[in-house]
């Protein structure tokens, strides 16, 4: 199975990003599962329901989220309703509108496609580790490929993560720090591993918001508003894999990364 990533999508330059290249990597790789993180879209803080569409026009199959996931009110009004958008599933279970992962019709293999949320420097929310052991319990008996959006702050949660559940994941693809790491690798036992898959938004800027305000913050430790660009050049990152359906290991994982520095190969 072919799968394409996209790390975070970030405002506006990020969805000019997405829409003018993601139709091309489709092109380039065939994919048969596009994955998408939107958590960032609508100005770099949450979703709405008409950009959620938009990656779906894109050609994404299944949006996860993050940290920002409720930074929009408008979200309350469609998450319940819409099986190909997913939330940190550890978030608390009882209050969290949403769902934490969803499964997907690929030919004849079924796919789980899980959205977590480190805990290190962000809110102290369920136990990540625990939280994958139930959901793989209920997944492995029907997805044949399953994979994860680790949304974290620190490179050794993600790893832990990794290293938790190699050989029961077909991927491990973190999210959140906006910088894509060159540490792709496949585990020992077959699972997929990326560190973080970085951002798609602003290249000329810091994590996707300008960079003047950001290190106004640096230089003055006073409160700054941090804005997202709306012009200027982009980049677009992620990573492709190619998944074995058989065993569910990964086969295959490979950077994407589109800026004006290294623009898209034919």
């Amino acid at each position: 199975m072919r799968v394409i990533f996209i790390g975070d999508v970030m405002g506006e330059i990020g969805q000019q990003m997405l829409t003018t290249y993601l139709p091309k990597l489709k092109s380039k790789y065939r994919p048969q599962l596009t994955v998408v993180n939107g958590e960032n879209i609508a100005r770099g803080k949450g979703i709405t329901r008409a950009l959620y569409k938009l990656i779906l026009q894109a050609g994404a199959d299944v949006v996860t989220m993050g940290n920002h996931t409720f930074d929009k009110d408008e979200i309350f009004d469609f998450i319940d309703s819409e099986p190909k958008l997913i939330r940190p599933a550890n978030y608390p279970a009882k209050t969290t509108p949403g769902r934490g992962f969803t499964t997907i019709k690929v030919n004849q293999t079924t796919v789980g496609v899980i959205n977590l949320q480190g805990r290190v420097f962000l809110d102290n929310i369920d136990d990540p580790f625990a939280k994958i052991d139930t959901i793989l319990a209920e997944l492995q008996a029907k997805c044949q490929v399953i994979l994860l959006d680790f949304h974290a702050e620190t490179t050794s949660e993600k790893l832990a993560m990794g290293w938790y559940t190699d050989g029961r994941l077909s991927a491990v693809l973190g999210t959140h720090t906006h910088v894509q790491t060159n540490d792709a690798r496949i585990l020992p036992e077959g699972t997929a591993y990326l560190t973080d898959a970085g951002m798609t938004g602003p290249y000329n800027e810091i994590l996707g918001m300008r960079r003047d305000r950001v290190i106004e913050r640096f230089r003055t430790n006073l409160p700054t508003r941090f804005e997202t660009p709306t012009s200027g050049p982009g980049q677009l990152n992620g990573c492709y894999l190619e998944i074995d359906e058989q065993t569910g290991h990964a086969k295959q994982i490979k950077l994407i990364s589109i800026t004006p520095d290294r623009p898209l190969m034919d």
